[in-house]
């Protein structure tokens, strides 16, 4: 499969024989058969989209139904289509076409061989993104970060490896992984659909994949060169998708529908080519060391393994910048050979009082809340001693926004005294102490 160079991509290239789709002439015959069987499409042109074939290659899957008697010219032209002769299955076509539906519900998209697409994700892999500390810190800087935190996330980032991220709750670890997502700022190429041994798998899935819209020519170029590729695959951002809580062991596994007999590709798979974030990692169900133990493989072989219905395994790419976040510290929820294949690991602490009150007087900023001297020496000296002076970055938002739902319930102006701070302090912690049931 060749390729062709256009800004911020590598795009695989626009078919032009129907050899070049590296499928089988019966298998691209019973998806245009299901195709126009569930669709009720009859002009080439409109196949052509929805099975995201050029024109002409269309053409030559039509004509070689209609020698086979499965499909027949319905006689009449479009005026709305261009003028096109119109196509429709024959009754020898429908009984094709539903024997086919039988075996498997899928139609639409050509898609692509598991072969082809391992070459395209080579090209666009996500060890290939050059991330730039200016990049970095343009996808970060609405954060307030430890000065070294940059130059520990650059270089881990960059190479593509997996990070785990760990550190005391409120900090902001889910925000830093935003941050990175946020970086990856050049688009790849998502296939609609994979094909392996002739089952079928959707990959592209628009609840998590940023479909970026279709380029336009220089209207006073020559030659047309936008858009040409290999419309089997959706030019996106680079995909981050992003499990917490929920992440069980398998949803890493096919997700195999047994009424259409259809596969969707599981999220590690839906995440080629971008960032798989990992997030509250000891909160799962499942255990943490059961949860990691599933990545060894894929992480130390850029390669995954999945399973068919069959029980047959086959090998898919996995070419993905994993991301763990967790509370807990590493050496508590993790063995010493799990914690040697996760490449970096990060620790994200809590800020000083330095860094806590510049935090605090930049969200007093922009919620338009004066800073009181008084009302932060109370908190300073009275309050934080209770808890050994321990920061975190979400507090200041917490105790800010606690302190203007007062002021708003009261009718007063916005304003920060010792008594709105007991108030706010009071709800950001629960005192223990022992209650009837």
């Amino acid at each position: 499969m060749n390729v062709e160079v256009t800004p911020n991509v590598i795009a695989p290239v626009a078919l032009r024989r129907a050899e070049d789709t590296g499928l089988s002439s019966v298998m691209m015959r019973d998806i245009l058969l299901k195709t126009m069987f569930r669709t009720n499409l009859e002009q080439v042109s409109r196949l052509s989209e929805a099975i995201c074939l050029p024109v002409s290659v269309t053409q030559v899957l039509i004509d070689s139904a209609r020698e086979q008697g499965l499909v027949e010219a319905t006689g009449t032209l479009h005026a709305g289509a261009g003028s096109e002769m119109g196509f429709r299955l024959s009754d020898t076509g429908k009984s094709r076409a539903l024997d086919a539906l039988s075996q498997s519900e899928y139609y639409g998209a050509m898609p692509i061989p598991l072969e082809d697409y391992a070459l395209q994700v080579k090209r666009q892999s996500v060890r290939n993104m050059k991330i730039t500390r200016e990049a970095l810190l343009g996808a970060m800087g609405h954060l307030i970060l430890p000065p070294d935190l940059i130059n520990q996330l650059g270089p881990a980032v960059g190479a593509g490896r997996s990070i785990l991220m760990y550190g005391p709750p409120g900090n902001g670890k889910s925000s830093i992984s935003n941050g990175i997502r946020d970086a990856l700022g050049d688009l790849i190429y998502v296939p609609r659909a994979i094909e392996y041994n002739g089952s079928v798998i959707t990959v592209y899935d628009p609840l998590m994949h940023v479909k970026k819209e279709d380029a336009e020519d220089d209207t006073t170029s020559l030659r047309k060169t936008a858009n040409r590729f290999d419309r089997r695959y959706v030019r996106c951002e680079r995909p981050s998708v992003v499990t917490g809580g929920e992440l069980s062991l398998d949803m890493l596994d096919l997700v195999y529908n047994p009424t259409a007999r259809t596969y969707q590709a599981p999220l590690q798979l839906k995440s080629t080519g971008g960032i798989f974030i990992v997030d509250d990692l000891g909160r799962q169900e499942e255990p943490p060391q059961k949860l990691v133990n599933r990545w060894i493989v894929p992480l130390e072989e850029s390669k995954d393994i999945l399973a068919l219905q069959s029980g047959e395994k086959f090998e898919v790419p996995f070419d993905t910048l994993v991301l763990f976040s967790t509370n807990f510290h590493p050496n508590k929820i993790f063995d010493s050979a799990a914690l040697r294949r996760i490449f970096y690991k990060i620790k994200i602490d809590g800020p000083d009082q330095a860094g806590f009150l510049k935090i605090f007087a930049m969200v007093a900023k922009k919620k338009k809340m004066a800073l009181d001297e008084k009302a932060l020496v109370y908190l300073l000296k009275e309050k934080y001693p209770t808890i050994d002076n321990v920061y975190a970055n979400y507090q200041p938002t917490f105790l800010i926004d606690q302190m203007i739902s007062v002021c708003d319930f009261e009718g007063i102006p916005y304003r920060m005294t010792p008594e709105l701070v007991e108030r706010a302090w009071a709800n950001m912690f629960v005192a223990e102490s022992e209650f009837a049931h």
